[in-house]
């Protein structure tokens, strides 16, 4: 069992600016829950030997205040245009079952409540990130840019535990529309990054 993925992630969620479970899981979200959607555009990629370069996968989770807690209902889209080898191989990963970045998140989810492929769209310009999922989800976030800062480098969080990476841009939602698997929020923070890279 080996493989590797790499390319860029978006991510919003319910929480207000910022998440607190962005700082860490067992803090508690802003509300009574914590729902986000996550999206990975991989850009190179092979898992045990299926190469799954220029697909995508978008999960959608809806968990307890504090994360933690577990129980977490897990919803995941696959690039419909990849092919059922692919489509094996991605759910595998991306449901912890190959190990790496979130077979440790694994263990807190208590419900899968669906598995679908879906047409996916992402589209990075600049500071600005547009994520849609067929016609269940649509977002947009915005990296932030800290008033005064003259080189237009926007806030970075370094040391999070984050399946995307450590180090992740703190971004707001500018739109969002998102209802899928029964999991339903206004998007109003976020997080982007221009790569991530994982193995196992």
């Amino acid at each position: 069992m080996s493989w590797n993925l790499a390319g860029s992630y978006a991510e919003t969620c319910s929480c207000e600016l910022m998440c607190p479970c962005n700082l860490t899981l067992d803090h508690g979200a802003t509300y009574d829950y914590c729902r986000a959607t996550l999206a990975f555009d991989i850009r190179a990629g092979d898992v045990e030997g299926t190469d799954v370069g220029g697909r995508r996968v978008v999960a959608i989770i809806d968990t307890p205040k504090v994360m933690t807690d577990g129980n977490w209902r897990l919803g995941m889209f696959v690039d419909d245009q990849a092919t059922d080898e692919q489509f094996d191989k991605l759910v595998k990963v991306f449901g912890g079952q190959l190990g790496g970045p979130m077979a440790a998140l694994a263990p807190l989810v208590g419900e899968i409540v669906g598995v679908e492929r879906a047409a996916i769209e992402v589209t990075d310009e600049g500071h600005l990130h547009r994520v849609r999922v067929g016609d269940v989800i649509e977002f947009e976030v915005e990296d932030i840019v800290p008033f005064g800062k003259e080189d237009g480098q926007p806030v970075r969080f370094d040391g999070m535990f984050h399946p995307a990476g450590a180090n992740l841009t703190m971004a707001e939602a500018r739109s969002s529309r998102i209802d899928a698997f029964g999991i339903r929020y206004e998007g109003k923070t976020g997080l982007s990054t221009a790569d991530f890279s994982w193995a196992a």
